[in-house]
């Protein structure tokens, strides 16, 4: 064959290459322009890294009936448990960038655990995900067994203090925001007690009735039932004001424990990667949800503070904050993985 017929042969078939891929790159792109601009169009998965019945669960629900009306697409609550709301953290980290998979986010997973250091993460709390918009702030509730020989804070840390390690404190599990109460207010007040982890706020709070469990910190979301029927009784908060749902609740500040407030945190967030005019949609409906009355006035009856104001751009440096903040907590009280 003649050599320059060759060259020529193999430069039309490189042009042809090129041409092909060309049309390939811009049918993808044009295809994920259209997915983007026609989101939703199925339903979406609304990942809870926690139980049914605690209260990411309970409020997080909420949510997202409001949302499946305002969006016009199923908004299917998906509770992926375990590991401390990691498990399901991880799996939207590694989910599709589609934003049909999106995680009811929280602290414990987020700014928690990974200065607690009780298992290797296989995310990066702020390059895997696109954090959408807050959703709230909460103080927890220290609440006794309702035969617990003890009515007030003061009273509890006497019997600590006579008891050490007898008494037990329950949690939805390692590393969560309930759990780092435990160990910041023992700490705080020099008494030791036994942690007992479960895999879902609702077995802690049957446990908690049955009388298996002595003390639990939790919000009042998953409480209120219990407290207004007698089931706990409450000896104190963690925050630095009052509830206004439980005025008569002492604050550990109050009691002389300041390295004892604990504040928890939830927001939603999606894959990295995902379209930016899809991030812009879910953030215009989660502000307009936030915003319903109805929302409004349950964080309100639950102790729970809005941080609706938080968007994407603000997201960021309040999960950096949220983390700096537990990781100063955590080492002043000497929290070590355990």
């Amino acid at each position: 064959m003649d050599f320059g017929l060759f060259v020529q042969r193999g430069y039309r078939q490189f042009l042809c290459l090129v041409a092909a891929t060309t049309l390939v790159l811009q049918a993808g792109a044009a295809g994920a322009q259209t997915a983007a601009e026609s989101w939703p169009n199925r339903a979406i998965t609304w990942v809870v890294p926690f139980g049914a019945g605690g209260v990411t669960d309970l409020v997080s629900r909420k949510i997202a009936e409001l949302l499946r009306t305002r969006l016009g697409q199923p908004v299917v609550v998906e509770n992926r448990p375990g590991a401390g709301g990691t498990i399901g953290t991880e799996f939207v980290a590694r989910a599709q960038p589609d934003g049909y998979t999106v995680l009811y986010a929280s602290g414990g997973p987020m700014t928690i655990q990974p200065n607690l250091g009780l298992t290797k993460l296989n995310y990066d709390p702020l390059t895997s995900y696109v954090h959408i918009r807050g959703v709230s702030s909460a103080n927890q509730i220290l609440v006794a067994t309702a035969t617990a020989p003890y009515n007030t804070l003061a009273e509890f840390v006497a019997y600590a203090k006579a008891n050490p390690g007898k008494v037990n404190f329950g949690s939805p599990g390692p590393g969560t925001a309930q759990h780092l109460a435990g160990e910041m207010f023992q700490a705080a007040a020099g008494i030791k007690l036994t942690h007992v982890p479960y895999k879902s706020g609702s077995s802690q709070m049957t446990d908690m009735m049955s009388g298996i469990l002595d003390v639990s910190f939790d919000y009042l979301a998953v409480l209120r039932p219990l407290i207004d029927t007698g089931k706990v009784k409450v000896l104190g908060t963690t925050g630095t004001a009052r509830l206004a749902a439980l005025p008569d609740a002492p604050t550990v500040l109050e009691a002389g424990y300041p390295d004892a407030v604990s504040v928890g945190s939830t927001w939603v967030s999606v894959p990295a990667g995902t379209d930016p005019r899809i991030v812009g949609r879910l953030s215009e409906a989660l502000a307009a949800v936030l915003a319903d009355p109805g929302i409004v006035a349950d964080l309100a009856t639950n102790g729970q503070v809005s941080i609706a104001d938080k968007g994407p751009a603000e997201m960021g440096p309040f999960i950096v904050e949220e983390t700096a903040r537990y990781k100063r907590v955590i080492e002043s009280a000497g929290i070590a993985a355990h």
